[in-house]
């Protein structure tokens, strides 16, 4: 599909002064697009130079428009030296390769320069004219949408689900090249950053060919990440879910809205006009099949370079009518049957049976096994030949049959909630991937809704394997509600709570923190090592996870995400989940503390005082998270009644010899605890750890799922932060207590500051609480957050003025960790407040001003959706990479200065792509990678930011146009370095 691209350079405005003999600026632009250049006049001696060019049109095919980025580059004239760059700017033209997309992409763009940062902006405007294709060989895939939202996009229903899709692109990296020795920084960061923009409009347009093959025309819960390997090579990755989507009429208008369940918990009946609220809507629109048929799975396999169509010609559609009357009605019993089992064998028959969705309609999944996981560590090679990428992808190969097998161990046949990531450090390279082992239900996605009973809230509860023959020791209960099925005592899982799940209170956030220190090493003996603890530290995290959930009487697990990042002398691990009662799942049993050994540690009165601690603590917990699950009695009840629990046990790493398990089993207590044993220092050090992660104050929630379980009713007042925290260990002899601590220090002190922030807007639910954790350096700890501020009205409000005070021992700077150890500090701005909560007046700005001028505010959000608005149409992925470096980092203001900074002009420069497509708003936001590299010695430093998420026009709940103001959303960043 051969194409015109033609591109308009209108103005600029608030150009650096670059002559200082008269200081001004004689600027003119430069327009490349893949090998041609065009230029304009020289603007002579103006920093607010007016071009009004003639349209630059290049004659291109559909392949180069998506993959080559338009470039426009500033510079100033010089007569008698080579002229000097201003700054660039890199405009993605794929947004205007869709039919629904913006025709067109025109407004103010920052110009940017990776040493000074932004530089001025400039008027743009450009357009696409694509011709009709007749070539069946091409090699574009034009027309297909790609959405970073992890559930079906507002205003679009599934036509057909068609699988997991996934594609890597390889290079040599330039800042790695002998050529770096004579070149410029700003040279090597420029041609770097062009590079990742090409390989990565190359990764978009190759899973684009195999939706295409696939007969698909979307791909949801698009995850792009990037593996910098250093002197080995680049590499950009990419994974998603093919779907077929189609677009709501206007006719079915609650589609679009942001519908949440109802005040009682209930959720809202598919199919009627929901009323208008502002929470999460349901993922799929499941409507009657006389008015369109369900979206079914497609059978085929996933495209891959191993099988690139797909192999059988097994359809799940049933050839007759599947309208309501006729004789399907007769035979819907049998042929439910069938489609079930058809379903599943070409499930089976999928290489790779993964979803990277995390929000399913009510009674989609039928079970769920729980997580599976598997993780790998690699030594990586140089990359000679960048179009064989064959070592790469066979790794990947590895890791996901090993997660395919976890599942089919477990009795499931696809895995959701389907992630992937890494961690690399000089030349070795930890691989994980992680999702939800599930079976799914093809009623919902081929039969009418109404032709069955709804589907039983505890349904996804029930264990898919085997009771005799259970993969893994686990206690097993009769269902607390419909006491008809087993379900296991605890559910951890990688996907957002389903819609239909009984909740008993409120959930929380959850996590499990730990560092590990290890030799410094090289080649095959580094790798052996790191190998040899990473099963151990898994234990350990899942063990902090499973105590930490207990503490608060809870029993499910739902948005789990592990990470483990590899340092030169450390490992770090990182688990974040939210924690829920699901009322399906038995009462978790209490801690119960017994001491082994002689000495002080067995002394009764030192074991009491510690029980009591747990058992207060956990009797505050479930009056705090209002954790009262109602008693069960037998009248009129003619199911079995629930087994009595027997006490499960969770056993230390330091404790694994037979000997120890016979004796635990003799040891006091009540049969239904779980034993925690003092059996040395470090024991005692983890009981003391958990014991002193602090609750959110009054008035404050957490999770890091879209929504907050329990909590229904929401405001319109949301506020995104996004922090950096970067901490530098000075006292290189450290145990792994210590570093534990510092590194638990370090993630309370970032969520105490976002307490502290908006301490005045209580009550308050921090929702979508993404944290990653980075060792850049031998001896340096980075930790980053973005995060969704949303203030409930809870139901019931009976909070006090007296209990919505916020107490004054948070507000203690990160700077109360061990300053012999570390040495940081904080900076915050604030860019929009917002009217939070009535009686607080807050101030207000409908526009963001930068450089002198005034920018319509782009919202932008963690969340895939707004309260109190709804989306009217997509406009496109933003997917950008940014570097900055600077040589003087201490007069920017050290780290955090130089971190502030970044980010602050990260955001404008997405809010300027957003608004030149025409939107108001990103969703589905998130910063995917962060590197900073620094020197203080030599008072410098380099950061690298990757940013994605969905430009989306929306409007209020009671309007029609977009919205134009942004009254009530805002956005803040905040980075803390180390001095």
């Amino acid at each position: 599909m051969p194409g015109k691209l033609k591109a308009k350079i209108v103005a600029g405005r608030h150009l650096p002064v670059m002559d200082r003999a008269s200081d001004l600026t004689d600027a003119f632009v430069e327009v490349k697009f893949g090998n041609t250049t065009f230029k304009t006049d020289v603007f002579p001696k103006s920093l607010n130079p007016q071009w009004n060019s003639e349209w630059f049109k290049f004659e291109v095919d559909d392949e180069d428009l998506q993959d080559e980025p338009l470039q426009i580059t500033v510079l100033d004239h010089d007569t008698y030296s080579a002229n000097d760059a201003i700054g660039k700017v890199y405009i993605d033209i794929d947004p205007l390769l869709c039919a629904e997309a913006a025709s067109v992409i025109s407004g103010w763009f920052p110009i940017y320069d990776t040493i000074h940062g932004i530089r001025g902006e400039i008027n743009v405007l450009v357009k696409v004219e694509l011709f009709n294709d007749l070539n069946r060989f091409r090699q574009s895939s034009c027309g297909v949408k790609f959405l970073c939202t992890t559930s079906i996009p507002r205003g679009y229903r599934a036509a057909m689900v068609h699988g997991f899709v996934e594609e890597l692109v390889v290079n040599e990296d330039p800042e790695y090249q002998w050529i770096d020795r004579i070149r410029t920084p700003r040279a090597s960061n420029e041609a770097r950053q062009r590079l990742i923009s090409l390989m990565s409009g190359e990764l978009q347009r190759k899973i684009g060919l195999k939706v295409l093959e696939m007969g698909g025309n979307a791909v949801v819960g698009y995850l792009q990440c990037f593996d910098l390997e250093g002197e080995s090579g680049l590499v950009v990755r990419a994974i998603g879910t093919a779907c077929t989507l189609e677009k709501h009429s206007s006719g079915t208008p609650a589609s679009n809205a942001c519908n949440s369940p109802s005040k009682d918990g209930k959720e809202p009946v598919f199919g009627e006009d929901l009323p208008s609220s502002s929470g999460p809507p349901t993922p799929f629109r499941i409507l009657p099949t006389s008015s369109f048929s369900p979206p079914p799975f497609s059978p085929s396999k996933p495209c891959s370079r191993q099988s690139s169509s797909s192999d059988t010609d097994l359809s799940l559609t049933p050839k007759t009518g599947m309208g309501s009357g006729g004789s399907a009605g007769k035979e819907a019993g049998p042929l439910k049957t069938l489609l079930r089992q058809q379903t599943q064998t070409a499930l089976e028959q999928r290489e790779f049976p993964f979803f990277t969705l995390t929000s399913f309609p009510p009674g989609f999944l039928v079970h769920v096994g729980g997580v599976v996981s598997a993780r790998s560590v690699k030594l990586l090679d140089r990359i000679h030949n960048p179009d064989e990428p064959e070592t790469r992808d066979a790794w990947w190969e590895e890791i996901r049959q090993e997660i395919k097998s976890h599942a089919k161990a477990l009795g499931c046949h696809a895995v959701v909630g389907y992630s992937e990531n890494t961690s690399i450090c000089e030349e070795v390279c930890i691989l994980s991937a992680s999702g939800t082992a599930t079976i799914l239900n093809p009623r919902v996605c081929f039969f009418d809704r109404f032709d069955d009973p709804s589907p039983p809230s505890c349904g996804f509860c029930h264990i898919p394997y085997d009771e005799l023959n259970m993969p893994f020791p686990a206690q097993l209960t009769y269902c607390y509600n419909c006491r008809r099925q087993k379900v296991p005592d605890v559910l951890f899982t990688t996907i957002d709570l389903p819609a239909e799940a009984a909740v008993t209170g409120k959930g929380c956030l959850i996590q499990a923190r730990l560092c590990r220190l290890k030799k410094k090493a090289q080649g095959e003996v580094n790798a052996t090592a790191i190998s040899n603890l990473l099963p151990f530290m898994e234990y350990e995290l899942h063990t902090q996870l499973m105590n930490k959930l207990k503490l608060r009487s809870m029993n499910a697990l739902f948005g789990l995400h592990i990470q483990i990042s590899v340092g030169e002398n450390m490992l770090l691990g990182l688990a974040s989940a939210t924690g829920v009662y699901l009322t399906a799942l038995p009462a978790p049993g209490g801690i119960q503390i017994a001491g082994k050994t002689s000495g002080d540690l067995n002394n009764e009165q030192h074991i009491q005082s510690i029980q009591k601690r747990i058992n207060d603590t956990i009797a505050k917990n479930k009056e705090l998270h209002q954790i009262n699950p109602p008693e069960l009695t037998e009248e009129g009840v003619g199911s079995p009644i629930p087994e009595p629990r027997h006490r499960s046990r969770l056993f230390r790493s330091h404790s694994e010899s037979s000997d120890e398990v016979s004796e635990l089993d003799l040891s006091h207590g009540k049969k239904d605890a779980f034993v925690l044993e003092i059996d040395d220092t470090d024991a005692v050090e983890d009981i003391h750890s958990l014991l002193i992660d602090a609750s959110p104050p009054t008035g404050f929630y957490t999770c890091n799922t879209e929504t907050m379980p329990g909590i229904y009713n929401w405001t319109t007042a949301v506020q995104m932060f996004t922090s950096v925290r970067v901490l530098r260990l000075s006292n290189a002899n450290l145990s792994n207590q210590s570093l534990n601590k510092i590194f638990t220090d370090l993630c309370e002190n970032l969520l105490k500051s976002f307490y502290f922030k908006l301490r005045s807007n209580i009550p308050c639910c921090l929702c979508h609480l993404n944290f990653t954790v980075a060792v850049p350096e031998e001896e340096l700890i980075q930790v980053r957050c973005w995060r969704q501020s949303l203030c409930p009205f809870l139901s019931g409000g009976n909070e006090t003025e007296e209990q919505l005070q916020f107490p004054l021992e948070l507000c203690a700077d990160s700077s109360s960790t061990n300053t012999q150890t570390s040495s940081k500090f904080s900076v915050s701005s604030l860019e929009n407040c917002s009217p939070l909560t009535e009686g607080r007046p807050r101030s207000l700005r409908s526009s963001r001003s930068f450089g002198g001028s005034s920018v319509t505010m782009v919202k932008m959000t963690p969340l895939s959706f707004l309260p109190g608005t709804r989306i009217i149409k997509y406009l496109g992925i933003i997917n950008m990479f940014f570097i900055r470096e600077t040589t003087s980092l201490r007069e920017e203001g050290g780290v955090s200065g130089f971190l502030h900074s970044f980010i602050a002009e990260v955001f404008a420069m997405v809010r300027a792509h957003v608004a030149a497509l025409g939107g108001n708003a990103v969703v589905s936001y998130s910063m995917k990678d962060c590197v900073l590299m620094e020197n203080p010695n030599k008072n410098q430093a380099q950061c690298l930011i990757n940013v994605s998420g969905d430009a989306v026009i929306c409007v209020r709940e009671t309007d029609q146009e977009p919205m134009t103001s942004m009254t009530n959303i805002g956005q803040s960043c905040t980075a803390d370095g180390a001095t």
